[in-house]
């Protein structure tokens, strides 16, 4: 596993440091070993978790100076919230799931990692950004998410301050996605900065980046009540 790290770390020309790579390697312990215990993956050889976790994740940093206080929405097992945490320490990270068993792990994690500056938040992401506590309180928010666009905008964005950036790696259907989204997004405040392709070295693996910018606040209406947004998408 560390040698595909500081390989793919290296072609991506992503900073990491020997310590960096040893911590990759105790979390890759830790999922695969909570893994029998309740479902956080179904990518449990080390070599994948590298790829398929460790490296796609951290392509985020590729289009994104991410820095400040960064929330995680819908983090599952820590993805990309705590992979970029451990490239980037300095960030103040929240890390937010619905599911109490997965913030348990990721509680475990932290502290054997000796992470600091990371809150573990239990809600349903709609709740979340209801609450005056987190609502437009972040630099950044960031996913790695399978919801479409327009719900997935729903659930993060609340949590971004005015000119701060939503940022989600997604699949080859983005551009599709992007162009049916503009209405919601003008509706949330914001609009697309950027959309980039990210590729993972030595694979045919690839994920689209897309960057959001949040113009004003957000109307009071949004997000709407749980189960909503991703039952009947904005348009």
């Amino acid at each position: 596993m560390r040698e595909i790290l500081r390989n793919g770390f290296e072609k991506l020309n992503i900073g990491f440091t020997e310590e960096t790579l040893e911590k990759f390697e105790v979390y890759a312990d830790l999922l695969r070993d909570w893994n029998e215990k309740i479902n956080l993956t179904a990518i449990t050889e080390p070599g994948e978790i590298a790829v398929k976790h460790f490296l796609d994740c951290s392509t985020l940093l590729l289009h994104c100076d991410l820095k400040g206080k960064v929330i995680d929405v819908g983090t599952g097992a820590g993805f990309p919230g705590l992979v970029l945490k451990i490239l980037k320490p300095d960030i103040d990270l929240y890390l937010l799931d619905s599911l109490n068993k997965r913030l348990l792990f990721l509680d475990e994690v932290v502290k054997i990692l000796k992470l600091d500056k990371v809150t573990l938040i239990h809600a349903r992401a709609e709740d979340g950004g209801r609450d005056k506590k987190l609502r437009e309180q972040f630099d950044f928010s960031v996913s790695r998410a399978v919801a479409n666009l327009s719900t997935l905008a729903e659930y993060c964005l609340p949590f971004v301050k005015n000119g701060g950036k939503m940022v989600a790696l997604k699949g080859p259907s983005l551009i599709e996605e992007a162009e049916n989204a503009k209405g919601a997004l003008s509706k949330l405040g914001a609009e697309i900065e950027s959309i980039n392709k990210t590729n993972i070295p030595d694979t045919d693996m690839e994920h689209m980046l897309i960057t959001i910018k949040k113009l004003r606040q957000m109307p009071t209406q949004y997000p709407r009540k749980a189960g909503k947004p991703s039952k009947e998408p904005l348009k």
